[in-house]
């Protein structure tokens, strides 16, 4: 199999599983509870410390990492907590991921539009909330536009309100804004495991806890923590930032022989203010569920992993001003560190052919 599905997950770095098999075994204290107060829980629980600083070396300085079950509860916690302390209103983006959106119709969100390349228009100063939150995500995850952040943090503070970042498709990748006072991260989109993400929270911002109960997360959300998901998304993250410039490069290059290759297919989303590891792109007279089934040894995906199966079209192409039949006709492809110049050449080759097989040249 061909995998260009980067979007939906990424492949676990060997290096992060070899340290997430340090804490999966049954000796000494590989299995032992972080929160016991015996020698086999300290070391578990310096593992899991060792792992918030190597995820927070990624993010602003001044604020803590707090490590939850992934980026859905994390955005979650956030924002349904979050309107709890900010109870001025809420406003996002039309295209944030569905773990905000279906938050934000949730508390009755003021939604904010994006023009025909996907990047959020200006601030309208109307729309955003007094001493509430603004949810705006770095990186699209279904067309990769990357958004204004800094515009609509300064146009929050400016109304008492707080910026929440998704920043899953950049954590990792690309600069992540110093401006937000909520981020949302995962550990499975930069080659760590899943059921592990984390939500930074600026200091001096007060957020209710999202889980009662043992008190741990520094009080903030209870239940029992994993070394072994902790330590594996340290990893990923330490490997990430090591590899910084190089995986740039690498995705530069891939980016570059893709359009190449692809000349008469339309680039959805804008091509400059966006992360080049995504590529959405449509063809007339193209179906692409038909085409995922003809080249079936390649994986890409519809759009968005969570909404693919459900036979919607995309709501970003749509919020963008995308037709169905085009948005119908639109594929996401995604590719990283392990995608080899070669694969991608094998499988750009294998989708034009089974676009051939309908009719298209």
């Amino acid at each position: 199999m061909i995998y260009f599905d980067y979007q939906a997950t990424t492949p676990l770095a060997p290096e992060a599983r070899e340290t997430m098999l340090r804490w999966m075994g049954n000796e000494g204290d590989s299995f032992a509870n972080p929160s016991s107060t015996h020698k086999a829980g300290r070391a578990a629980a310096a593992a899991v410390e060792v792992a918030r600083d190597q995820v927070a070396a990624l993010l602003p300085k001044g604020g803590r990492v707090f490590f939850t079950s992934g980026a859905t509860e994390a955005l979650n916690w956030a924002l349904l907590r979050g309107a709890e302390a900010m109870p001025g209103g809420v406003a996002g983006l039309s295209i944030e991921h569905a773990a905000s959106l279906q938050c934000l119709e949730k508390l009755n969100a003021n939604i904010l539009p994006v023009d025909a390349e996907g990047v959020a228009l200006s601030p309208d100063d109307a729309l955003i909330p007094e001493k509430g939150i603004v949810a705006v995500m770095l990186v699209n995850n279904e067309v990769g536009t990357i958004q204004p952040v800094a515009d609509f943090a300064a146009a929050a503070h400016a109304k008492s309100s707080l910026l929440l970042c998704d920043a899953v498709q950049g954590y990792g990748r690309v600069a992540i804004p110093g401006s937000a006072d909520l981020i949302a991260i995962s550990a499975h989109k930069i080659h760590g495991p899943k059921g592990i993400g984390a939500l930074w929270v600026k200091d001096g911002v007060d957020l209710p806890p999202f889980m009662l109960g043992g008190a741990q997360e520094q009080g903030m959300r209870s239940g029992t923590v994993s070394p072994a998901l902790c330590a594996g998304f340290g990893a990923a993250a330490a490997l990430a930032a090591e590899r910084f410039e190089k995986d740039a490069e690498h995705v530069e290059r891939l980016w570059s022989l893709a359009l190449d290759m692809l000349p008469e297919w339309t680039l959805n989303g804008a091509a400059n203010s966006r992360y080049h590891g995504n590529l959405n792109v449509r063809r007339e007279g193209v179906n692409g569920l038909r085409l995922m089934s003809d080249a079936r040894d390649v994986a890409f995906s519809l759009g968005s992993a969570c909404g693919s199966g459900s036979g919607k079209v995309s709501h970003v192409l749509r919020a963008m001003g995308v037709s169905e039949t085009d948005a119908r006709a639109s594929i996401r492809l995604g590719w990283g560190r392990y995608t080899s110049e070669t694969a991608l050449r094998d499988g750009l080759n294998a989708i034009r052919q089974a676009a051939r097989l309908q009719g298209v040249n």
